[in-house]
C-alpha cells in the first residue's frame, strides 16, 4: 500500500466505532479524517464468521481490494472496514463493488476518479 499504513491501535478503532458508519449487505465502513497525509486502514473480521482460515481469507481479500483501488481514495483518513457474514461467500467482484460503494457514500473517493 503506497499511501497507507495499517491501523492497529485499539483506541483509534473505538473512536471510529463511535462515528456513524456506512453499511451494506457485506460490509460496514467507518471513516474519519486524521491529521496525517496518509490513510490508516483497519480491518475487523469477527470469530462468528468462521475459523481462522476463513477470517484470514476475508481479510486478505479486503486488503487486496483496497490495494488495487488505493489511487482512487482521498488521503488523510482513518478507515475501518468490518466484514459481515455475507462477505465470506461473496465473489471478489461483488465485494469490490460493495467496498467502493461504501467509500463513495462516505466521501472517501477522489473527485477525478468517480
Amino acid at each position: 500500500m503506497q499511501f497507507s499504513v495499517s491501523l492497529k491501535l485499539n483506541h483509534i478503532f473505538r473512536r471510529l466505532y463511535a462515528t456513524s458508519g456506512k453499511a451494506n449487505g457485506c460490509l460496514v465502513l467507518y471513516a474519519r479524517p486524521n491529521r496525517t497525509g496518509q490513510n490508516r486502514v483497519g480491518l475487523t473480521v469477527s470469530k462468528k464468521l468462521g475459523h481462522a482460515v476463513v477470517r484470514n481469507r476475508v481479510r486478505r481479500r479486503l486488503r487486496e481490494i483496497y490495494r488495487l483501488n488505493e489511487s482512487q481514495f482521498r488521503r488523510g483518513f482513518d478507515i475501518v472496514v468490518v466484514a459481515r457474514s455475507r462477505a465470506v461467500d461473496a465473489p471478489f467482484s461483488q465485494l469490490t463493488a460493495a467496498y467502493l460503494s461504501l467509500a463513495k457514500k462516505a466521501g472517501l473517493l477522489r473527485e477525478d476518479c468517480k
